[in-house]
């Protein structure tokens, strides 16, 4: 039954099967077979299907509540019983690429405290490519990176999923209806990351799949953070995480421009040594995904 209640806080957090189904790795009728079957069950409809997109219904409302405390209680039984003993001390140093660094681990990591209050944390910061070097020279072990070079000394287990976005500040009087073209890309001041960030080498790879091999860009910064404040202050452009700028969107700083028929997605990456194991690394990697989200 956890299963089936994930796929449909996914369907009802996409209002899309399609979505859903490629976030989840399952086909798309698995998942709307899911959804019939909790409808069955509980004899309540819970999406209006509207030509090619869906609703939730007032049922399907207040069944997402319910959803949301059943996950959430799982995910503390999870964490209670299934983490280290509390007694047990344990040090983790792990290495994890800026955006991550900054606006995916730190919630993750405070989730976690109260269950491992024996463990101390060391997270290294640094773009994906320093990371990957820390790992092959064994100065780490191992760690999470946005992207992956697949370098052949290395090990990598997909994490979660990420969206790249294009955003600039909420007082950008262009592009009020929120759309442009692919084509309209080039012609706009970006801010980007610096030569070795895994966002930026993702989104030139990207880009020149739709045969985009430059843009135009007179500043290059070392960091998310970095370019957000740069944008807050220009009319300049930058393709960021989505996880990095829900904040700034929820406050009316930035908005995102979307572009037609361009859909950008990721992967966040468990990356190690080939060939390495150890308890530290498997517990460090459960206790990520148990409290993400």
């Amino acid at each position: 039954m956890k299963i089936k209640f994930k796929i449909f806080k996914e369907v009802a957090s996409h209002l899309s099967f399609t979505k859903s189904a490629e976030v989840l790795n399952l086909s798309q009728p698995a998942v709307s077979k899911t959804i019939r079957t909790l409808e069955d069950t509980y004899k309540k409809t819970f999406f209006i299907r509207l030509g090619n997109h869906i609703e939730l219904t007032e049922d399907g409302l207040d069944f997402l509540e319910y959803v949301d405390k059943i996950l959430a209680l799982h995910a503390d039984l999870d964490n209670h019983f299934l983490t280290l003993n509390k007694d047990e001390e344990k040090h983790i140093k792990f290495g994890a690429s800026t955006t991550l660094a900054d606006f995916i681990l730190p919630q993750i990591l405070a989730k976690s405290e109260k269950n491992t209050p024996h463990t101390t944390i060391q997270l290294v910061s640094g773009n994906t490519e320093q990371i990957e070097h820390l790992i092959t020279s064994s100065q780490l072990d191992f760690g999470i990176i946005e992207g992956s070079s697949h370098n052949k000394q290395l090990h990598y287990k997909k994490f979660i999923k990420d969206e790249i976005v294009l955003v600039t500040s909420a007082n950008n009087p262009k592009f009020k209806t929120g759309v442009l073209q692919l084509s309209d890309l080039e012609n706009l001041p970006i801010v980007e990351r610096e030569y070795g960030s895994g966002t930026r080498e993702i989104i030139y790879k990207k880009l020149q799949e739709y045969g985009i091999k430059h843009l135009k860009s007179n500043v290059t910064l070392q960091s998310t953070i970095a370019i957000k404040n740069y944008l807050y202050h220009s009319r300049s452009y930058a393709l960021l995480s989505i996880h990095s700028v829900s904040d700034d969107l929820l406050n009316n700083k930035l908005k995102v421009i979307d572009i037609q028929n361009f859909n950008f997605e990721r992967w966040f990456y468990f990356v190690s040594r080939q060939g390495y194991q150890s308890k530290t690394k498997d517990f460090f990697e459960k206790l990520v995904k148990l409290n993400h989200n």
